[in-house]
């Protein structure tokens, strides 16, 4: 019997493991060599990224047009498998543009570490000595980077906070700025460097000693307007603000509409190596701290009867160290987008937000989602039934024009092209 019980996988060769996994999975040979390549991402280099590494995986990564945000153009090099994301956010940003494009800012890159103190024998007066000593435990905090002390950033204050279920427990957090990181890494050293000095002044245990990847004070805005003559009408308009007016109060609503926000997010954070799965937890969270979940955006109509979208997300992203520097094409795509700084960077971030999200609800208020993605769909239908080069054309406009957009029918058409064609 197989067992994925496997004495020190992680000392083993890449092709040992890429054998190992191939006879527990009863690979074929043709689908080894696949896991062999691994394109520009040297295997020493990725080897050294994760553990227990055999191969990379490849997704389609396009660019986003159009995009003019705070007076400067952008091309959005965006990675994703879903289909009319990148197409509709470059529609959504030719319509901005008409505009003037999009606005967006950002705040200071301020973050939070967090530590947990229990056992706490008296809480006011472990309290009072905390705020006592607060200039203390700041400074031994910013011992943990000479960078961030250069550039006159880092743990600038000090939140004492109490949570009724826990008892005899102190939840320390450290506000810092973390300038152009994204700050992990930094934080995580603060929380360790200053634990034990929390110990020794409040009598406690320190448990948990980490950042939070909720970040309410790192936020983007971005705005636009949207030309009701170039969107079909005032009629639209009006569609898109009840869709948006839903979305604020019907958490099975918000829900959608957010994640249609983080379609054009998460698609340039992996194009850039960031981490887009603490972009979600946050935009997440951030949505619920009123104390129920809402939409991140709204859409309303103007005087002008014209739509104007607004966007505010927590984003932390970094433009210095971190896999985004390791990874070949993460770096293109950097150079790419072509920003000088985190700021600018999570300003863009918000502006493709914004733009993913209009796209969406415009689809959703007008002809429906189905019949752009759909179609959109249909070249992917093609290639999983087999079709190559021109086939892929000539199958996915068929399956449009008949309106039956399936699996099963992509392999008939595809059958009788090559019936017609005398076969291959």
């Amino acid at each position: 019997m197989r067992s994925s019980e496997i004495k020190e996988f992680y000392k083993k060769s890449i092709p040992e493991r890429i054998d190992i996994v191939s006879k527990f999975s009863g690979l074929e040979e043709s689908q080894v060599r696949l896991l062999a390549n691994t394109g520009s991402l040297e295997q020493g280099i990725a080897d050294k990224l994760i553990e227990n590494f055999i191969t990379t995986m490849e997704i389609p990564m396009g660019i986003a047009t159009n995009f003019l945000i705070n007076g400067k153009d952008y091309l959005i090099p965006m990675a994703i498998e879903e289909p009319s994301v990148v197409a509709a956010c470059s529609n959504a940003a030719k319509i901005a543009r008409r505009s003037g494009g999009f606005r967006a800012s950002s705040t200071e890159s301020r973050m939070i570490g967090q530590i947990q103190i229990t056992n706490v024998k008296n809480m006011p007066d472990a309290a009072k000595k905390i705020e006592e000593r607060k200039n203390e435990i700041l400074a031994m905090a910013n011992l943990a980077s000479r960078t961030l002390r250069g550039m006159k950033k880092g743990a600038l204050d000090i939140e004492i906070r109490t949570l009724a279920p826990l008892e005899n427990t102190i939840i320390i957090h450290l506000i810092v700025d973390v300038g152009s990181a994204m700050g992990a890494n930094v934080i995580n050293s603060m929380c360790e460097i200053t634990a034990p000095f929390l110990e020794e002044i409040t009598g406690g245990e320190v448990v948990l000693r980490i950042l939070s990847n909720l970040t309410p004070e790192r936020v983007s805005h971005a705005e636009a307007i949207f030309k009701a003559d170039l969107i079909g009408g005032s009629r639209v308009v009006k569609r898109i603000t009840k869709a948006s007016e839903m979305a604020k109060h019907d958490i099975f609503r918000a829900v959608t509409n957010n994640k249609g926000i983080m379609n054009g997010v998460d698609a340039v954070l992996i194009a850039t190596m960031n981490d887009w799965r603490q972009a979600e937890a946050n935009a997440h969270a951030y949505a619920s701290m009123n104390g129920f979940y809402t939409s991140l955006s709204s859409f309303e109509e103007n005087d002008n009867g014209d739509i104007i979208g607004k966007l505010t997300i927590p984003i932390a992203v970094g433009t210095v160290g971190g896999t985004t520097s390791n990874i070949p094409k993460a770096v293109i795509a950097r150079k790419i987008l072509g920003i000088n700084g985190t700021e600018e960077f999570q300003s863009v971030i918000a502006a493709v937000g914004l733009a993913q999200n209009f796209a969406a609800v415009r689809a959703l208020s007008d002809e429906g989602i189905q019949k752009g993605h759909m179609g959109l769909h249909s070249r992917n239908l093609a290639i999983a039934a087999g079709a190559s080069g021109k086939e892929i054309d000539l199958v996915s406009e068929t399956l449009k024009k008949e309106g039956k957009i399936s699996m099963a029918r992509a392999r008939e058409i595809l059958e009788e092209i090559r019936k017609n064609n005398g076969g291959r």
